[in-house]
């Protein structure tokens, strides 16, 4: 089905004096598998209800292929909802919960049989049509609930978070189907996480909220690589965030700063001199008892923390900070609590942001 482009202009919503969203504005264009990303409490659920109808906004626009949709009620939206919980009718088979949408529709018995289905097949749910919810795994649920949110062809699928119940080998298994579906069907998804590997594996683009706001908006190469703050820098996956002094331009457009005693450049944009904060992944940190590089600070070992197929090596540098240095686990088992070693920091492995506080997360989820 064409359509599902959304507009979400100045959007905001108060619990009394709690403000949960505060003037958000995103533009997602149909077809897009769209996330809302971050903690309990930033608002992003707020958001999602209001775009569902489900919640009316204190003030903003919701519009949806040009028509403004803030004031119209939640069955009259061409959208559709799946909750984490499912919300699955036990009393009624598979194929009974997939088509109770469709009674409200005027369609034939043989219309009905085909279009329920067919959903099931989307889903590959279709040998499980007469069972009960209570005879399927979650896993096998939370298909039936997208089969039952997909047949009435919605030109928005919302999604909240939908895998959050499951186990975590399941949920990886489902993420890659999940954006497969999303593919098939071709229509615009919004989810809703808090869960970020979810949002990096599955999105085209994501909003990472704060506090009611939208902090960073972008691919997830975009926001994950180039953290357009402390905080993005520090919820989207593991990240060292120190402060550091910005000293001024350094060379080929990057920017100088001191770490400590050491003087350092950074790729990225350039920023004033004066207070700032370094964001530097732990897997773009090489580990070597090599001292022969401008980028090489001395460190010792504090210790290392196993996490399978990788760990996490914590050194203390000289100037008194820690970093965490992720390496394969079959090259990390020889370091040692106390060892000296090198501390390589490549500029293009580092980001320089404007120094502050994280976000403090104040507002209702």
């Amino acid at each position: 089905m064409a359509g599902g482009a959304i507009e979400l202009v100045n959007l905001t919503k108060s619990y009394g004096e709690v403000e949960a969203v505060r003037g958000v504005s995103l533009s997602i264009p149909e077809g897009e598998f769209f996330s809302l990303l971050g903690p309990s409490g930033c608002g992003k659920t707020s958001t999602l209800r209001m775009i569902a109808g489900f919640e009316e906004p204190t003030s903003g626009n919701i519009i949806l292929d040009g028509v403004d949709m803030s004031t119209v009620p939640a069955n009259q939206r061409p959208v559709n909802t799946v909750f984490q919980n499912y919300a699955l009718f036990p009393f009624m088979t598979v194929a009974e919960n997939v088509g109770f949408g469709l009674k409200y529709v005027n369609l034939g018995k043989q219309e009905f049989k085909t279009k329920v289905g067919a959903a099931l097949e989307l889903v590959r749910m279709g040998e499980y049509a007469l069972r009960k919810p209570s005879q399927l795994s979650g896993g096998q649920q939370q298909r039936v609930a997208l089969a039952r949110a997909l047949i009435l062809g919605p030109k928005v699928l919302l999604l909240d978070e939908p895998l959050g119940a499951l186990d975590a080998k399941l949920r990886k298994t489902l993420q890659v189907e999940l954006k497969s579906l999303q593919e098939s069907v071709g229509i615009t998804f919004v989810y809703v996480t808090h869960d970020q590997e979810e949002a990096l594996t599955m999105s085209d683009r994501i909003a990472v909220m704060a506090a009611g706001k939208v902090e960073q908006l972008g691919s997830p190469t975009e926001v994950y690589e180039n953290p357009g703050t402390a905080y993005v820098a520090d919820f989207l996956g593991s990240a060292n965030v120190v402060n550091v002094e910005v000293t001024g331009p350094g060379s080929s457009g990057r920017t100088a700063f001191r770490l400590g005693s050491v003087t350092l450049e950074a790729a990225g944009p350039s920023m004033a001199p004066g207070p700032g904060t370094l964001v530097v992944r732990p897997e773009r940190i090489h580990l070597d008892s090599t001292a022969d590089s401008a980028t090489a600070i001395s460190a010792t070992v504090e210790r290392t923390v196993y996490l399978g197929a990788m760990s996490d090596v914590v050194v203390r540098l000289e100037s008194g900070q820690e970093l965490v240095v992720r390496k394969p686990s079959e090259l990390s088992g020889n370091h040692h609590r106390g060892e000296k070693v090198m501390v390589h920091l490549r500029p293009d492995a580092m980001r320089l942001v404007p120094a502050g506080a994280l976000a403090t997360i104040t507002a209702a989820d």
